[in-house]
């Protein structure tokens, strides 16, 4: 058994071993893919794929006001 790590590839979001993956590297962070062809769908749109990431990521930590009560 291998201490590689799993990741979530970002074009199709299937988990991907990462020991011997395809992978691109895209503003100081690694990202893993299952084929070659998710990693050059990725490589065509890192900005736009990146962009949409940080604001999905934003919407879940955004400094919202809490509101309590019944749902």
């Amino acid at each position: 058994m291998t201490d590689a790590g799993v990741s979530i590839d970002p074009i199709c979001g299937k988990p991907v071993v990462e020991d011997g993956a395809e992978t691109f590297a895209y503003k100081r962070r690694t990202y893993y893919f299952c084929s070659p062809a998710c990693r050059g769908r990725f490589a065509r749109r890192a900005e736009r794929i990146r962009v949409a990431e940080l604001l999905r990521l934003g919407a879940l930590l955004g400094a919202r006001k809490a509101r309590w009560g019944l749902a």
